[in-house]
Parts: C-alpha cells; sequence; structure tokens
C-alpha cells in the first residue's frame, strides 16, 4: 500500500477544486521552471533548478533526461539520492486528483537508482538504493533495495 494522505471533498470532483489546495501564483511558477528543466541539456543547472526553485531534495551527481516531468504542485514532496538516473520523459506525481478525494504522497529515490524511460512514479512510494525500474513502468508500490522491476503491473523481473 502506498503512504498517501487523504483528503474527502464535496462538490464537483477534486480537480475542479485544486486551487483550493494549491495556489495559482505556485502552480503557474512551477510549470514555468518545470518547463525550463525539462528542456535543459546542462544537469548542474537543471539540479539548481530543482533544489533551489522547486524545493526538491536532489543528490550529488543525479541525472534527470530530457523531458522528465516532476509534479507541478508538490515538487518539494520529492527527494532523489546521489548518482540516480530519472529516464527520459519520466513523471513523477506526489498528488492524486480523484472524484471524491485527492491524495498526497511523497516519492523518495534512493541512491544508485535507475529508472527507465516513460516510467510513471505515483504518490507515496519509495524505491530504494541501487534498484532498476524498466522503461514503461508504472510504480504503484515501494520498490525494496537492489530489486529490478518493470511492467504494468509492477512486477519483479
Amino acid at each position: 500500500m502506498r503512504n498517501v494522505e487523504r483528503y474527502p471533498v464535496e462538490g464537483p470532483n477534486s480537480l475542479w477544486q485544486v486551487y483550493r489546495t494549491v495556489s495559482r501564483l505556485k502552480a503557474v511558477r512551477n510549470f514555468a521552471f518545470i518547463q525550463i528543466a525539462r528542456y535543459c541539456p546542462s544537469l548542474p543547472l537543471k539540479n539548481w533548478i530543482y533544489r533551489r526553485v522547486l524545493g526538491m531534495k536532489v543528490g550529488d551527481r543525479t541525472a534527470f533526461a530530457l523531458m522528465v516531468m516532476v509534479d507541478v504542485f508538490f515538487p518539494e514532496r520529492i527527494t532523489v539520492g546521489d548518482n540516480s538516473i530519472i529516464g527520459y520523459n519520466s513523471t513523477l506525481l506526489t498528488h492524486e486528483y480523484l472524484i471524491d478525494e485527492y491524495r498526497l504522497g511523497n516519492i523518495t529515490i534512493g541512491s544508485n537508482v535507475m529508472i527507465g524511460a516513460n516510467v510513471t512514479v505515483l504518490p507515496g512510494v519509495t524505491i530504494g538504493d541501487h534498484a532498476v525500474v524498466a522503461a514503461g513502468a508504472v510504480v504503484h508500490r515501494d520498490v525494496p533495495a537492489h530489486a529490478r522491476v518493470g511492467g504494468n503491473p509492477l512486477r519483479d523481473l
């Protein structure tokens, strides 16, 4: 089970109420800087944006490939250890807006982790040190250290 906080809503679905949970200014600011980072060829500059502007905890020598999409509303809930790689066009989500509730959860990615291209990491997930996540996977549960996982649904390889 993922470690998420659940917040029930009344009225229209929770996405219609998103700006009750996060300010418009924060969302626009984050979106602009995330788009800059997505296309930025400089890994040090990218990590500077993630750390200093978006409030993420990013370890030394961690590499975010081209087009990685971090959570626009709550990027500060993402932690990535040292020397990890987040593959091309992967998505790191720390929120879920559903019909009757929204959920928030931290993402913790350990050190020396390899996440392949087009991976989606859902809120409330921890990926242990030295784990490998195959391209195209949907990470909907914790991944232990040194594990090799892939697919949708996620399974051990």
